[in-house]
């Protein structure tokens, strides 16, 4: 089963955005998601809807993050994204009229229920800010390994 990665790529691309001190430009984006300006300028769009960030056009503009990272949870990013289903698995059919589906449904759902409940508290207890300081947690960490390698 293929999963979708749109949340995951465009959590990268916003640490990136947030890493530099002007708007980044959709081409910029692109290559840090290995994909096309006009599909960053889409899935942005719907962030901008959402006023997680901003865009300026012209010489010089480009994206940038409209608020505070410790104020964009990663469940408003995933909400921004048109909010897909968190979970891959359902139910065989959401109306079945044979009684054992109808059992076999009702326990699934009410797990399903319980799963996307965490998750949507997990996404939303972690920020920007967090991701962004585990991200240079990181890069000391790398640079400090690689001083003491040589």
């Amino acid at each position: 089963m293929r999963r979708n990665s749109q949340l995951s790529g465009v959590l990268h691309v916003l640490l990136h955005m947030a890493e530099h001190d002007r708007p980044s430009t959709s081409e910029e984006l692109a290559k840090a998601m290995s994909t096309n300006p006009v599909v960053v300028r889409r899935i942005l769009g719907g962030l901008r809807d959402a006023g997680l960030v901003a865009s300026e056009k012209g010489h010089g503009g480009g994206w940038t993050i409209a608020r505070p990272l410790e104020d964009i949870t990663m469940l408003q990013v995933h909400e921004a994204l048109g909010a897909a289903e968190l979970l891959a698995i359902g139910n065989r059919t959401e109306a079945p009229s044979c009684l054992v589906e109808q059992a076999v449904n009702n326990a699934l759902g009410a797990v399903f229920d319980q799963a996307e409940a965490v998750l949507r508290a997990g996404f939303g207890a972690v920020t920007l800010a967090m991701l962004r300081r585990d991200f240079h947690a990181g890069m000391t960490a790398r640079i400090q390994e690689a001083t003491h390698a040589s």
